[in-house]
Formats: C-alpha cells, sequence, structure tokens
C-alpha cells in the first residue's frame, strides 16, 4: 500500500516500465550502432565516406528519396480530395472513414502480394485486356517502378487521408460559405479560406507518409525490379552477407539523417509558413502593379458596370456546389475506394480456387488451399506462434503503456509532449534502422534467434499505440471523481479499480487491440531478431512469397484481410459498452 501511495505522489515512476524496455531494447542500441558507425573507440568517418566514395550507395540513397518523394506527391494528390469529399459527406461519413481504415488496418505484406497477383503477367489486368482482345501480348506491369509506385501508394495512401481528414472534420463551413455569399468564386474561397486552414493536416500527412516510405523494404523488392533498390534493401543486404557491422550501421544512420533533416526542415518552413506566403504574396502582387497596372486599371473600369450588377445578384446567397460536380466527386471517391478495397476482396475470392495456379474468378470454389494451410504444421506453428506473441505483446504492453500514460498525464504538458515523442521514437524512425538496432542490443545479451527477443522487439512498437490512445481516452477525464472517491476514504488501489479504470477501459482494451495487430503483422524487426529460427505467420509467407505463388498464400492472406473486420466489431463493441457505462454513470451518479 505504501508502494502505491509513493507512485501516486510521484506519477513519473509510473513511466519506468515503458521506458526501461525502451531505453533497453532500442535506445542503447542506438548509441551502440551509432558508435559502431563512427569505428568506436578510434572514431573516424570512414565508413561514411566509404559511403559516398562508391557510387552505386549514393545511386540507391538519391533513387531511395525520388522514389518516397513521388509516392509522397502521389498521395497528397489523391488523398487531399478524398479527404476533402469524406469530410463533407454528411451522415455517410463514418462508413466511409471506416472503408478507409480497413486497409490500413490490413496486413501490408497481404496487400503486396495481393499486387502481384493483380499486375502479373497472368495476373488479373493482363488476363482481362487478353480475353478483350484488346492487346496480344502481356503487359509489363510488375517487377518496375510502376509496381512499386501502386504498392506504396495503396499502402500510404489511409496514412495521407486519415491526418487530413482529422483537420479538415473541425474546419468551420460556415467560413467558405461565408466566402461564397460575398461573391467569391468556389476555387477562390477554396485557395484563400479552406485550403490554408488545411495546411497543419497536409503537413503531417506527408511528413508522416515520407518518413515511412524512406524505410520501405518489402514491398519494392517484391513488386520492383533491379534497378528499383532503395536503401533498406541494401542495409538488410550488408547485414545478412557481411561480418563488419560499421558500414551497415553508417548506412543505417545515413537514412535516419536524411528522416531526421526532412522532419526539421518541413517543420521550421511550416512553421513560418504564414510570414512567407504574405512576403512572396505581396512581391508577386507589386510586380504585378509594376507590370499591369494601366491595363487591369482600363479593363477594371470598362467591366465595373456588368460587376456591379452580377455582385449584387449573388450577394449574400448561399451557394450549393452543381450536380455534375458532386457527380464527379462522388465517381473519383467511388475509384479510390475500389482502388484500396479490391485487391483484398481478390485476394478472398481467389482464395477458393481449387487449381494449382492462381485464377480469378475461379471457375469452381473449393476450401482446398484452406484444409492445406490447416493441415501443414509449418503453417499452422507459424500461426500460433504469431498469435501467442501477439497476445504475450498486447498485454505486456498495455500494462506498461497504461502506467506511461497514466503518468504522463500527471505531469506537466511541456514534459509529457517531450516524453510521448520519445516513446514514439520507434514508431516514427525508418523500421529498418529500427531493425537493426534491435538486432544489435538483442545479440549483445544473447536473445537473438528466441522468442524473447521477438516479444521485446515488438513491445517497444506496439507501446507507443497503447501510450497515444489511452492518453487520448485521459485527456477527457476528470480527476475530480478520484478526489472525490479518496475524500471518501477509497485507497489508491479502490480508486483505481472503481473509478479510474471502468472509464479508461475502453481506450485501454484499444490500445491492446492496436498492439496486437502491430505485433501479428510485424514482419522486418522479426526477420532480423528471429532469423527465420522462429517462424511467424507473415515471416513465413514472406519467405514462401520469395519462392513460389502458392494458392496456400491467398487462403493465409484472405485471413489476414478478414482480421481487421473481427478487430472493429471487437471495438465497436468495447467502446459501445464503454460509452453506456459512462451514460449510466451520468445518469445514475449515487
Amino acid at each position: 500500500m505504501a508502494m502505491i501511495r509513493r507512485l501516486v505522489s510521484s506519477p513519473i515512476l509510473l513511466t519506468v516500465p515503458a521506458f526501461g524496455v525502451m531505453f533497453a531494447v532500442f535506445g542503447i542500441p542506438m548509441i551502440l550502432l551509432f558508435l559502431t558507425s563512427l569505428n568506436a573507440p578510434s572514431f573516424s568517418l570512414d565508413n561514411y565516406i566509404g559511403f559516398f566514395e562508391k557510387k552505386s550507395y549514393v545511386l540507391i540513397l538519391i533513387q531511395t528519396l525520388k522514389i518516397s518523394l513521388v509516392a509522397t506527391a502521389i498521395c497528397l494528390l489523391i488523398g487531399y480530395p478524398i479527404a476533402y469529399l469524406i469530410a463533407n459527406a454528411g451522415r455517410a461519413r463514418p462508413v466511409l472513414v471506416v472503408m478507409v481504415f480497413l486497409p490500413w488496418l490490413t496486413s501490408a505484406l497481404v496487400r503486396t502480394y495481393a499486387w502481384t497477383v493483380v499486375l502479373g503477367d497472368n495476373g488479373i489486368i493482363n488476363s482481362l485486356l487478353l480475353n478483350l482482345g484488346l492487346i496480344d501480348r502481356p503487359l509489363t506491369l510488375i517487377y518496375n517502378r510502376f509496381a512499386v509506385y501502386v504498392g506504396m501508394v495503396h499502402i500510404m495512401l489511409p496514412m495521407m487521408i486519415l491526418p487530413l481528414l482529422s483537420v479538415m472534420v473541425n474546419i468551420e463551413r460556415s467560413l467558405m460559405e461565408a466566402a461564397r455569399s460575398m461573391g467569391a468564386k468556389p476555387f477562390t474561397a477554396f485557395l484563400r479560406v479552406f485550403l490554408p486552414l488545411s495546411v497543419p493536416g497536409i503537413r503531417s500527412g506527408c511528413i508522416l507518409v515520407f518518413v515511412v516510405c524512406l524505410g520501405f523494404y518489402i514491398t519494392p523488392q517484391a513488386l520492383g525490379g533491379l534497378g528499383d533498390t532503395m536503401l533498406s534493401t541494401l542495409i538488410n543486404s550488408q547485414l545478412t552477407t557481411s561480418l563488419d557491422m560499421a558500414p551497415t550501421a553508417a548506412a543505417a544512420f545515413i537514412l535516419l539523417a536524411v528522416a531526421l533533416l526532412v522532419l526539421s526542415t518541413a517543420g521550421v518552413n511550416l512553421a513560418s509558413a504564414h510570414g512567407q506566403a504574405a512576403s512572396v504574396e505581396q512581391k508577386i502582387k507589386s510586380n504585378r502593379r509594376l507590370s499591369f497596372s494601366k491595363v487591369g486599371r482600363y479593363l477594371g473600369e470598362i467591366a465595373t458596370p456588368f460587376r456591379a450588377r452580377n455582385w449584387g445578384a449573388k450577394l449574400y446567397k448561399r451557394r450549393r456546389d452543381t450536380r455534375w460536380a458532386r457527380i464527379i466527386g462522388a465517381s473519383f471517391l467511388a475509384l479510390v475506394l475500389i482502388f484500396l478495397l479490391a485487391p483484398g476482396l481478390i485476394v478472398i475470392v481467389i482464395s477458393f480456387s481449387p487449381g494449382e495456379f492462381l485464377e480469378f474468378p475461379p471457375r469452381t470454389w473449393s476450401l482446398r488451399w484452406y484444409y492445406s494451410f490447416f493441415q501443414d504444421p509449418t503453417w499452422t506453428g507459424a500461426l500460433w506462434n504469431s498469435f501467442k506473441f501477439g497476445l504475450i505483446v498486447s498485454v505486456a504492453s498495455a500494462i506498461a503503456g497504461t502506467m506511461a500514460a497514466f503518468g504522463l498525464s500527471r505531469c506537466s504538458p511541456t514534459f509529457r509532449s517531450s516524453m510521448t515523442m520519445v516513446i514514439l521514437t520507434p514508431i516514427t524512425f525508418p523500421i529498418i534502422v529500427v531493425g537493426v538496432a534491435v538486432y544489435l542490443g538483442l545479440a549483445r545479451i544473447g536473445l537473438v534467434g528466441t522468442s524473447t527477443g521477438i516479444i521485446l522487439g515488438h513491445i517497444i512498437c506496439a507501446i507507443g499505440y497503447v501510450v497515444v490512445i489511452v492518453l487520448a481516452t485521459l485527456s477527457g477525464f476528470d480527476r475530480r471523481l478520484e478526489q472525490a472517491a479518496m475524500s471518501m476514504r477509497a485507497g489508491p488501489t479502490r480508486t483505481f479499480m472503481r473509478v479510474t479504470f471502468p472509464l479508461i477501459r475502453s481506450g485501454i482494451i484499444g490500445g491492446a487491440l492496436f498492439a496486437f495487430l502491430a505485433s501479428f503483422d510485424e514482419v522486418i524487426i522479426t526477420s532480423f531478431v528471429s532469423g527465420y529460427a522462429i517462424p511467424t505467420l507473415p515471416l513465413k509467407m514472406l519467405e514462401n512469397l520469395k519462392q513460389q505463388v502458392d494458392p496456400t498464400i491467398a487462403a493465409v492472406g484472405s485471413l489476414l484481410t478478414l482480421l481487421p473486420f473481427v478487430w472493429l466489431v471487437a471495438l465497436y463493441f468495447t467502446l459501445w459498452r464503454g460509452r453506456n457505462s459512462l451514460q449510466n454513470a451520468a445518469a445514475n451518479p449515487a
């Protein structure tokens, strides 16, 4: 009891388990990895100089930046109008958000596999075009840069849409209506009012997508050719083929430095975006005044009577979107949703094919490959390993993450923000760098190739989801309820179990479910730490993808595609029960 009182009086102590695991598994290895890249204890920049002296390495680095930048730009061009349409969808918004959210919850490995089925020489697109007689031979749609962009955009597009949507839904629609009622055209009102207010969402989405794209490994390897190698592939190749860790460490920190440079540069530029935009706009206006002042004044005098009549006719009238605008918007939204959802549905359909080769649609329906999956001990063993690791990671992350979130919620806002960013580091850093650091740290204590090592590697990423979700739940928590309970002689334990825990239970369960999915789908860190000695389901699937395209993989992909539906149902009932308990508590305070 005395220890519990001490923890309550010193909330920072509650963060010790979470930060202890982070520091031991990720923090110290990152420091050691950096020292290794500098050839400690002699300390030199030979490994970094050697990297830039190799022209092939520099070209791969430039190619990584180019691919990441283009993928981010495509995601923004597609994601911004989609987020805008969803934000203005009214009652249909929750359904559309779920439809965008579902692919994000599906395994990235499954989605990559789905595109091999769609874009292959015998894939759905080529088969359709051949049957229609539009082409004489299959188009080269896979193992090139086009396929890499398609796969990366499909994976990252929901990650671009969700930050944009979270900002757009909070923009007052009356501002746009006011601008249009004062005579502004729809596009002018959008550029002058809506777009500047949505800049925070653009910044967050672009930074998030670009940094994650820098660390892409599986998708470029599975869909791209030899000329589409990214730096993460080079790092993995160095790690598996060379005994010298120093060049690998240098390459990893070069990739990390690029990510940090982009983050800092984007933050500084966008923070002062208003001032820069204002100065640029003033320069443009001044130049226009100098160049076209006489002509503009003359044309303005001629058009003044017409503009006055037109202004008076349209002033203070609410404008509605035209019918064609609504049709085009709905069509574009439907096409993007098909792009996001169709590959997963295709995998489900072809998993019921009885043939030795993949075909869509199947001529007959069969559960052959599901029987093959459940009767193969290598597949079922990998499934059990993934489920076991996911369950342990979710429980451990829920406990440590809830304690950390509870402690951080009682600290100063500045300290809470800094510590939250620290605990989210494994999620925000390129995953290949995190994998190399975790491998180095666990190798030094002999946990590579063990279940404990895999669990620890998964926890450092999963715990961040729990902290963020529980912190969001605690942000609306009224601490006076705890004070009232303790004033009625309830101890700290009884207060937490009877007051605090029931009110934040939905957040804890939601965080645990996110942690389970993060662990169940993790493949990069697992491949480094396990070394294929302890196969998980994604690791087994990745191994089979490299060797052959077996319809059994379609059955596995189908199961992994349906997993998010189960997760959403569980989360819905959890939040629904949590909301009902809050409503009952408010209705019956006694």
